[in-house]
């Protein structure tokens, strides 16, 4: 079988490309680039080479800009926290590699993503890496069913620790002890206000008023932009104890404050619903629901809502934050999931 697999230069994708060749697929390779730094494409393009494999560069730095850098932009301009990771997946990466695959004669895609794929009644869906640390499956729920078909996740059943040994038996000492970026792969140091000030017209970002629950002014901040829900620090203003941002309004330039409680919630309505192991549900079906990436799923109950979806926690779940998105598991598998809109 002909394999086109995505190689970004860094160890993970180096050592998916690895453990495919060793397989015995026929591989191709093929990288990214999706801003004007062409270090990875280099990186990957040198890995290639080592590892005797043909090497292709996707310049997609145009439709990049107008889908995900756009969206990012957009979606902070209306009071909402994007995820591009989500977003890119399908429309971007998977989208532009299958292109190529087809091109090339490839009847598969391969990444160095840490999860895995299965298939039960004929729907493919994602399931959680092995490594919980490191399980990147909330980041691929909005896969489709034929992307999924075609997709191969070598690291699946693989820790960190498993893919640094990897590399250093395969003789790349200094790939294994190379380090992870965790920034978005757009935003320069992690800086996402400083992108945003580089990339609005000046006086889109302007000051305007903290305001607590019951709409009193408690002072200024820098423009709602800068904010996001469930943020602590660098609010510059002080109060007898910690207050957090709940909630933004980008039509009245207003960042709502409030203690510590008012951050949670019981429910959240979610939207642009994606199914994966399942093709429906009944209404109260219960999910482990994993709302933020970094924080642990929580068991809820999902009802439908016309064409959106109501989830419902089973306790409480803190800072809810439109824009995010909510994935619901049937034990380590993604059952569905959707686009936070509103919580309660």
């Amino acid at each position: 079988m002909k394999v086109l697999a995505a190689l970004s230069g860094g160890i993970d994708s180096s050592v998916a490309l690895m453990l495919l060749k060793r397989m015995g697929y026929d591989l191709e390779a093929a990288t990214y680039q999706t801003t004007a730094d062409t270090t990875a494409v280099r990186e990957a393009c040198a890995m290639a080479a080592a590892e005797g494999i043909a090497h292709h560069a996707l310049d997609i730095r145009r439709e990049f800009h107008e889908s995900i850098i756009r969206y990012f932009i957009d979606e902070y301009l209306s009071g909402r926290t994007p995820n591009p990771c989500i977003v890119c997946n399908p429309t971007i990466k998977w989208g532009k590699l299958l292109e190529m695959a087809d091109s090339l004669g490839c009847c598969k895609i391969a990444t160095g993503h840490y999860a895995r794929i299965g298939e039960n009644g004929g729907r493919y869906f994602v399931s959680m890496g092995c490594d919980t640390r490191k399980d990147q499956s909330y980041f691929l729920y909005r896969l489709t069913q034929e992307q999924l078909a075609r997709t191969i996740f070598p690291l699946g059943e693989l820790t960190k620790t498993d893919v640094r040994e990897i590399a250093r038996a395969g003789g790349y000492y200094d790939l294994a002890e190379k380090t992870e970026s965790q920034e978005i792969c757009f935003i320069p140091n992690d800086d996402y206000r400083s992108f945003l000030r580089d990339n609005l017209p000046e006086g889109t970002i302007r000051p305007g008023n903290y305001i607590d629950s019951d709409g009193t002014i408690l002072g200024r901040h820098e423009g709602y932009m800068n904010y996001t829900i469930g943020q602590r620090k660098g609010l510059k203003i002080a109060f007898g104890e910690p207050r957090y941002v709940t909630r933004l309004n980008a039509t009245t330039n207003e960042v709502t404050l409030g203690i510590k409680s008012e951050l949670t919630s019981h429910e959240c309505t979610i939207s642009d619903i994606i199914y994966q192991k399942w093709g429906g549900f009944d209404d109260g079906a219960t999910v482990m629901a994993k709302y933020r990436y970094k924080t642990q799923a929580v068991p809820a109950r999902i009802y439908h809502n016309g064409e959106e979806v109501i989830v419902r926690f089973i306790g409480e779940a803190d800072a809810i934050t439109p824009g995010q998105s909510v994935v619901c598991y049937d034990g380590e598998d993604i059952a569905l999931g959707g686009v936070i809109k509103k919580s309660l």
